[in-house]
């Protein structure tokens, strides 16, 4: 694969070369699995649906505010990259319960845990990744949306499974007892009930007061207003070092709404439609996300 040194991507062929090394760990370092107790928390949705969103709301209600923190994959580790970054992923947190963030599919999950899932329409979640990687990863203006999706549709690494494998795993845990399901667009509308039923699912008790205090911390606003807590400092500081990215890359995860966003081309949604009924529909039963969104919704309002 081409290198590079002080740049960032221009063609997928780097962006293969950078993500490698970026999730590669260093010689010698520790790789010890998990050690799960009953009530960790694990937040799992595939990437771009409310990973970052859910692991704020869950330190806001376990801490009752704790916003002294760099990077909130520290406080709420990242498993995938804990070997990478040289992080003791059992090491205690600051409060229980303990709290971890992952995109893993439910079959490579670490078993005996919590596991809170949220699930996003793919047209959004890959936009959203492609903005993402664009300006930290991506030299804007080198990768187009067609070659992107390609590279998102072959996306392993850590993550172990597809877009749809990742939803098909947690579609079929959605009456299990230690998974929580929900969709990112459910939670942006009804933030109160989502973050009243996550504080209940985690064992934390939950006064008017903090499920205010959590609704307000989770806006966009105040994450923007707090991004720097919320751009994946330590991931990026890694990438500038061992990966060769340009230094200073935007990592941001909350962009505000006025931000440039690119439209979805006709040609890539009817591939998402496909795959939907190819692989998600006979399974689910739902012709398309909407339908399984309601579902998702009205089990939440009942659970």
């Amino acid at each position: 694969m081409t290198e590079t040194t002080g740049r960032r991507a221009h063609s997928i062929e780097e962006l293969g070369g950078v993500m490698a090394r970026m999730f590669t760990p260093p010689p010698g370092a520790p790789d010890t699995p998990l050690e799960t107790r009953a009530d960790d928390v694990m937040i799992s949705p595939y990437g771009k649906a409310g990973t970052t969103m859910l692991q704020q709301m869950f330190h806001q209600l376990r801490t009752g505010g704790d916003m002294d923190f760099d990077d909130i994959s520290r406080v709420v580790p990242w498993i995938e990259t804990a070997s990478v970054l040289g992080l003791d992923i059992n090491a205690e947190q600051r409060v229980a319960p303990r709290g971890f963030k992952s995109h893993l599919h439910y079959d490579a999950a670490p078993r005996g845990m919590r596991y809170v899932i949220s699930l996003r329409d793919a047209g959004p979640s890959f936009l959203s990744l492609y903005h993402f990687f664009e300006g930290w990863t991506i030299e804007p203006g080198t990768i187009d949306l067609e070659d992107m999706y390609g590279f998102w549709t072959d996306l392993r690494g850590p993550v172990d499974a597809d877009f749809w494998g990742h939803l098909l795993s947690w579609w079929a845990r959605r009456d299990e007892p230690d998974t929580l399901l929900l969709s990112y667009d459910h939670i942006v509308a009804e933030k109160r009930l989502v973050v009243e039923k996550l504080a209940a699912f985690c064992g934390i008790a939950c006064d008017a007061a903090l499920a205010d205090m959590a609704v307000e911390r989770t806006s966009r606003a105040y994450m923007l207003e707090h991004k720097n807590r919320f751009d994946d400092a330590m991931m990026r500081q890694m990438s500038e070092e061992r990966a060769g990215l340009t230094a200073g890359g935007d990592s941001a995860k909350i962009r505000a709404t006025s931000a440039p966003r690119k439209v979805l081309p006709p040609e890539i949604a009817e591939r998402m439609e496909t795959e939907w009924k190819t692989r998600v529909a006979p399974v689910t039963g739902h012709a398309d996300f909407a339908s399984l969104e309601a579902e998702l919704t009205s089990r939440l309002n009942d659970r």
